[in-house]
Parts: structure tokens; sequence; C-alpha cells
């Protein structure tokens, strides 16, 4: 039985812990802050709840993993899982909506003919095949697998099948997402359902690879699921999970330093000069921080990838309403930005128009509000990583901005308005601790690599990596998946090659 001690009570955090203690490990976590979760966390004010990170689930197969692993009781024992129908709304700039089924290509197609005109449902749907074609070719290297030694392979592969495109006497094929837009799909309200599954992750749709088009094909795979009561329960299951395994937690602890001797991790050093000694430590903060602790030692292996240093954040309007939900509204609606190209220069160029994509979540949850006369809605939007609290009239503009937007989705808002809370990236950077509230992206092939994360092993013996920062990326199923893939590491040794 080996010493494990792990930093950080993120999901992937947790997710590890749990798959080691049931391996015969002695765990202990180590959280700088007074609660579990990493980013997914909730807000409480007057009877009315929300979550704050993540509001949504997507293959929630990898939470069923953790829980078929790790203990008798199934996930679905332990929270009550949702399907959303439709998965989403879409609000178009030139006013066109649509709702889109839930994992239905065939209703999608459809609802899609119906609502933007005939063909546009048939373009979406060759996407879709296509997208699936790159979701097979990467599916186990990028999220069941170890990262590949040789990693260039991935990172100098295109693995989506683009349509060959004419242009200017020449044959094309499509290398970023724009591209797969602008050649294949050609309607402005498909480019703009496509590339708001990359704002999503703050990914610019103009140099990301075509590989993002794994994105919407996941959700559109395996749907989008729901959390009654919310993700924050998701968080709560896991980590009543990990203490019925015998986790020991540890809160208001902040780790200092990792201890290293003879080359080999030997445990963490506390805010309170105590060492908790360790044959093994996983590491569940981002990498800025790890290299703070790791001092004088480059953690990284030779020729691994740059870590991902996200230029991205959210904001985070939580609105609390009288009236009720009206029956049949939408779980999720997402209003796109009248500019695409205004929103896009402001968040990764110079440009400084705020003109956003929002998305609305309004979950029928009795839950999240004091009775059935109110209603709680939370509005996020991407906008830039900023390191600290400065400008903050930027954000309270936004924020108005965001409300403004959301009325093409809730026309009575303003009517029905108690009160709102703003959450900016100064926010997620004070539970996560990366700088700037930078929100990392899911792992992605192509692109010189500069969207893979570093490998879940580390140059120091004994020392692993996991969360959204590491191998696979971020996002609910992809923290799931690094935990599974340390665990794996540290139980069957650096031969394990993930599930089969």
């Amino acid at each position: 039985m080996a010493r494990i001690v792990v930093i950080g009570a993120g999901m992937g955090a947790m997710a590890a812990a749990a798959r080691l203690a049931v391996a015969g490990h002695r765990v202990a976590v180590y959280e700088r802050t007074e609660t579990y979760g990493g980013a997914v966390r909730r807000f409480e004010r007057d009877g009315f709840g929300f979550d704050t990170g993540p509001g949504l689930l997507p293959l929630p197969a990898v939470y069923r993993d953790l829980f078929i692993k790790t203990g008798k009781e199934p996930l679905e024992a332990c929270v009550e899982l949702v399907q959303v129908d439709p998965s989403a709304r879409h609000v178009f700039a030139d006013g066109t909506e649509v709702s889109l089924p839930n994992a239905s290509r065939a209703g999608v197609v459809a609802a899609l003919d119906e609502a933007l005109g005939a063909g546009t449902g048939d373009r979406w749907g060759d996407f879709l095949v296509r997208a699936r074609e790159a979701w097979d070719r990467t599916r186990r290297p990028l999220l069941e697998e170890p990262l590949w030694p040789n990693w260039q392979v991935l990172a100098e592969r295109e693995p989506y099948p683009a349509v060959p495109h004419k242009r200017l006497l020449r044959t094309r094929r499509a290398t970023t997402l724009a591209e797969v837009g602008a050649w294949e799909l050609r309607d402005p309200r498909l480019i703009a359902l496509l590339e708001s599954h990359a704002l999503a992750y703050g990914l610019d749709p103009r140099v990301t690879p075509a590989s993002a088009a794994v994105l919407p094909y996941l959700e559109h795979a395996f749907g989008t699921w729901y959390v009654r009561g919310g993700i924050r329960e998701l968080a709560r299951a896991v980590y009543e999970r990990c203490v019925a395994r015998k986790v020991d937690f540890h809160f208001g602890a902040e780790v200092t330093g990792v201890v290293e001797k003879d080359g080999r991790v030997a445990g963490v050093e506390l805010a309170d000069g105590t060492v908790a000694e360790a044959d093994f430590v996983v590491s569940g903060v981002a990498p800025g921080v790890l290299d703070r602790l790791v001092r004088g030692t480059v953690v990284r292996g030779g020729g691994e990838v740059e870590p991902q240093r996200g230029a991205a954040s959210r904001l985070t309007v939580l609105l609390a309403l009288r009236g009720g939900r009206p029956e049949g509204t939408a779980h999720r609606t997402v209003v796109h930005a009248e500019d695409r190209e205004s929103e896009l220069d402001a968040l990764f160029g110079a440009g400084m128009a705020i003109r956003a994509t929002v998305t609305v979540l309004r979950p029928d949850d009795p839950a999240l509000v004091p009775d059935a006369g109110h209603e709680a809605i939370t509005l996020t939007s991407t906008v830039r990583a900023r390191p600290d609290r400065e400008r903050a009239e930027i954000y309270d503009e936004q924020a108005a901005h965001l409300m403004a937007v959301a009325e093409r989705a809730v026309p009575d808002l303003r009517d029905r308005l108690l009160w709102h809370e703003v959450l900016t990236p100064a926010d997620i950077a004070e539970v996560t601790g990366v700088e700037g509230g930078a929100v990392p992206a899911p792992a992605l092939a192509a692109a010189a690599g500069r969207l893979l994360h570093p490998s879940n092993s580390t140059a120091m013996s004994g020392l692993f990596t996991a969360g959204g920062w590491s191998h696979p990326g971020g996002g609910l199923p992809h923290a799931g998946m690094s935990g599974a893939l340390v665990a794996g590491l540290i139980v069957e040794g650096p031969e394990f090659r993930g599930s089969q």
C-alpha cells in the first residue's frame, strides 16, 4: 500500500483519488480552499441556487465508469441525471431560431431544414459524418490513453476529412474550423452554430484546427445532460464516493512545495511548515501553480508539449427572477453575436467592441428556486482572461450587455428581475489559482500540438498531474478521464495504455 498525496480537490484530482483508494492505497487530499469541486461551485442567495462552473454534463459515461469502478452504487443511485431536450435553442443574428433535438441526427437535420431552409440540415448532417471520422481517429490517443511519447504524430496529422475546395484554380482542404464553416457549411447561421462550440472553450475558430469538429460531434452523439440540483451535485457525489473509500480530505490546507529526495517525489510541504510524506504525489493544479511548487525543477520531460496558457475565461451573470419558468422553455438557449468578426476581434485581437455570444441556462429544477413563483437563470459568455480585478468597469459593461442580449431569449427579463450577481475571471482565479481565471480547453489534434496538454506523468519520478490543465484537457469529461489515466499509471506502471 502506497502513501499518495493529492494536491487540490478538483474533479480530476478527486477522480484519481477515488480510483487509487479502491486500488488499496492510502490517499490524502490537500485543498487550499474550504470545499471540494475546483471550479464546480454553487452560489446561493435568498433561496436561489446557481452553478458557477459548468452547467451541463456531456459524455456522462466517464462518471458512470468512475462509479462502477469505485463501488457498488452506480452514478444514477447518487445523482439524478436528466437528458436535456431540446439540446439547445439557437437564436441567430438575423432573428431566425431553431431548437435542436438531443442526440438525434435525423431530428437535427429536419429541424434545421424547417427553420433555416431546405438543404441546411443535410449540410450539417454530412458535416457530422465527417466529424465522426475525426472522433474515431482521435478518441483513444486523445482521451483514453496516456499521451504518446511521440506526440508529434498527433500534432502534425489533421484527422478531419475535409471536403476538397476549389479556390483560385487550386484544390484545398480546410485546416481550421472557420474554413470548415465557410467552405463546407456556407450558411452564416450554420457557421455560427459550428463556431459556438469552439468559442465556449475560448478557442478562436480562425486558427483552431478542423479537428475541433469533434466538439459538436461529442454533444450530438452522446447527448447533453443535466444533474438535478445542479452540476455541483456531481461534485458532491464524487467527494462522497472518495470519503466512502477512506480518502482523507484536508481543507484550508495549502501546499507550498513538492518535496524531492534523490530525484524522486517524497511528499509535500504545507503552509504551516509541516511535511506530508508520500510515495506518489498527484497534482490537480494548473502548470503555472505546479511550477512554483516544484522549486528549480523542470516538471516536463524532454520533448514534452508545452502547457496551454489560456487566454480566455468566462463571465457569468446570475439572475434571480420573480415569476415561474414558463412551460416548454428550453433549458439552454444560445444567442449568437450580431457581428461575429467584431466578437472574435474583441476576444482574440485588438478590438474593444463588446458583442458576445451568450448562453442562457434556464433549468427546470425546484431545488434552485425558493418556490414555483420564481426562476433562476444563468448567463455565460467567453471573455479574455485578466490577471486581476482592474478595469472592473469593463465587466460591468459586459454584464449589462449579456443581460440585454439575454432579452432576445427572455423577453420579460427586465420586468421580472429581482437581483443579479456578476462573477468575473478574478472570481475563477480565486477559486482555481489559475492566473487570469483562464479556463482550459480540451486536447485537440493538429495545430502543431499547441492544443495538446502535458502528459499525466512528469520528469520527476512519482509526480503526476490530473485535471483540466493536463492530458486530455479541460471540460468535465476530460477531467474525469485524466483521473482514470493517472490512477492507471500509478497502479499499473508506465506501461499502462488506457482502458480497453
